[in-house]
């Protein structure tokens, strides 16, 4: 008998599917969803899915014959693929399938923060209509009031930043709650570099988790990777969260170099006000982009980001 399901896990082509009668089947996928040539995964942690339970002796207990189509992801090119920098091999690599909200989690420090992968992240979500949210970690190593000053400027376009420490007796302790309260009832994909804290932040969200903590290199100040593969997290009853493994890079997908300043909400009200309608918002004369920022009204470490990565988009291969 069928049954529908949300892929929960996904290891080496084997996707653990958790049904609604709280049954969990691992699964392999019928060959017509995997075979040929993809411009994605073809499956992915948050994909509705329908399965065929089916009798084995082994590990597999059951075959994925259809994929409902997803509403939204979390994407990035493929690492593996972009490396190899063959013509038509851009891929998209798909962290998560039907996510509901995106959590940026960025220590205050140990590791560095870097703002220029948060504008990735933040270029990533608006591009993908993906709701987001930033969670400053660690925020008793520097104290709450630098904390807010590091990520000031996210506050002031609109994003949501919620400040944590997993230290019972520290005011960012609250935070926990506050993120606990923003998760219930959805589906939501928490996803930073390695180190910043994400399986402490799941092990404080849910007691009683005791996911493996990360402990911080000494040698090299970078985090090691403790989650080896994506998997949902069942948080309560309605609420998921998907664990990503530690990501030291994010190439933004399908975001072409004249459409980047739509994503970057300081420039967008901007561009209208140009000289010319194909400003790259660089070099032109009669930019309101950079009228702005030489009046201090746009971020001067904002505008140099989104020059960067425009920059980068202009070199990538593309299908």
């Amino acid at each position: 008998m069928e049954r529908n399901g949300l892929v929960i896990k996904a290891q080496s082509g084997f996707f653990t599917v958790y049904c609604e009668d709280g049954s969990r089947f691992v699964c392999a996928a019928a060959g017509r969803l995997t075979k040929g040539k993809h411009e994605e995964d073809a499956l992915a942690v948050g994909d509705r899915v329908t399965i065929e339970p089916v009798q084995s002796g082994g590990l597999v207990t059951g075959r994925i014959i259809a994929v409902a189509p997803r509403q939204r992801t979390l994407s990035r090119v493929d690492p593996v693929y972009h490396a190899r920098g063959k013509p038509g091999q851009m891929v998209r690599q798909v962290l998560v399938a039907n996510p509901d909200l995106a959590v940026f989690v960025f220590a205050c420090a140990e590791p560095e923060f870097h703002p220029r992968m948060l504008d990735r992240y933040l270029v990533g979500a608006e591009a993908q209509k993906l709701p987001a949210l930033i969670v400053a970690s660690k925020t008793d190593l520097v104290g709450c009031e630098a904390a807010r000053q590091m990520f000031a400027i996210y506050e002031q376009l609109g994003y949501e930043v919620i400040y944590t420490s997993v230290l019972p007796d520290h005011p960012a302790f609250a935070g926990v709650q506050m993120l606990y309260d923003r998760l219930r009832g959805k589906l939501s994909v928490l996803t930073g570099k390695s180190g910043v804290g994400k399986s402490s932040l799941l092990n404080a969200l849910k007691p009683g988790l005791d996911k493996e903590v990360g402990r911080i290199s000494e040698a090299c100040k970078k985090g090691k990777h403790t989650t080896v593969v994506p998997e949902l997290i069942q948080l309560d009853a309605q609420s998921w969260i998907a664990d990503t493994p530690g990501i030291r890079g994010y190439a933004v997908w399908d975001v072409q170099p004249e459409e980047l300043d739509a994503y970057y909400r300081e420039i967008a009200p901007l561009v209208s006000q140009c000289e010319f309608s194909d400003c790259t918002h660089i070099h032109e004369p009669g930019c309101a982009v950079i009228r702005a920022l030489h009046e201090g009204r746009i971020s001067r470490a904002r505008y140099e980001s989104y020059v960067r990565l425009r920059e980068e988009l202009s070199q990538q291969r593309r299908w």
